[in-house]
């Protein structure tokens, strides 16, 4: 995700002539919607160059985007046993090797075995891919997937990359609820301290809620947290036994500083 900053005052966070930014790389992990990788960088460093310093996990699935769409990259993903769903891009060069059948109820249009034909390409990836098409009835659009992954069924293919959107969520997320739109430093530490303190709240309000098992979402536990800092009610009695839907009455509650 892109941070926008104002390049005269962040000179260092490079992204176009006229604008600065930072980026923002996260691996998200889905079993708990919770971030297992950060890389902060300017605006100019490419999506995809992540994968050179991310450390794969033998049989984790890893969703992504178009950006992240390099043969050989993926190839490293293959060679550590690792699983990646992806989108083509309109310019890949694929041959059908094998068609499979499909059932057209679960809007699964095709799933083929296929082998990258591309001079570079199928020299950075020479094992067979998998190619699944997918008509996504809310949207009215195709999308065409591209795996490593042979054993799942095609919807199945379909209904992960779904996932991948959470990622997305999470950037919302920390932008909306978060103070990442105003900086309180303009040099790269000061930016870094900012963003990693903002994403080191959201994981241990998600860590909080999964403990307790809180029955409320992550932004209404920050919110709860935000009103109550000098409130002594231990935590599972401040999110259970209590309506909050009136935050004047919580702040009655709440001890008073005094000045002597």
């Amino acid at each position: 995700s892109t941070i926008d900053l104002c390049l005269s005052i962040f000179p260092w966070a490079r992204f176009c002539k006229s604008k600065g930014a930072v980026k923002l790389h996260t691996l998200l992990d889905l079993r708990g919607d919770i971030p297992t990788f950060i890389w902060i960088t300017d605006g100019k460093v490419h999506d995809v160059n992540v994968l050179d310093i991310l450390v794969p996990e033998p049989g984790s699935i890893y969703l992504m985007d178009r950006a992240y769409l390099d043969f050989k990259r993926l190839y490293e993903l293959h060679q550590c046993s690792a699983i990646f769903v992806t989108r083509t891009k309109t310019n890949t060069k694929l041959r059908r090797i094998y068609s499979h059948k499909v059932d057209k109820t679960t809007s699964v249009r095709c799933d083929q075995t296929v082998a990258l034909t591309g001079f570079y390409s199928k020299m950075d990836y020479p094992e067979k891919l998998r190619r699944v098409k997918f008509f996504d009835a809310e949207k009215g659009r195709s999308f065409v997937f591209i795996t490593n992954q042979f054993m799942l069924p095609a919807h199945t293919i379909a209904a992960l990359y779904r996932y991948r959107w959470l990622v997305e969520i999470f950037f919302k997320w920390i932008k909306q609820h978060l103070n990442v739109k105003s900086f309180w430093g303009t040099s790269l530490n000061a930016v870094k301290i900012q963003v990693y303190s903002a994403i080191i709240a959201y994981c241990l309000v998600a860590l909080v809620s999964n403990k307790l098992k809180v029955d409320r979402s992550i932004y209404e536990i920050l919110q709860i947290l935000n009103i109550s800092l000098l409130d002594k009610t231990p935590l599972n009695e401040l999110f259970t036994n209590q309506n909050y839907q009136d935050a004047r009455e919580l702040y009655n509650n709440q001890l008073k500083i005094s000045w002597i």
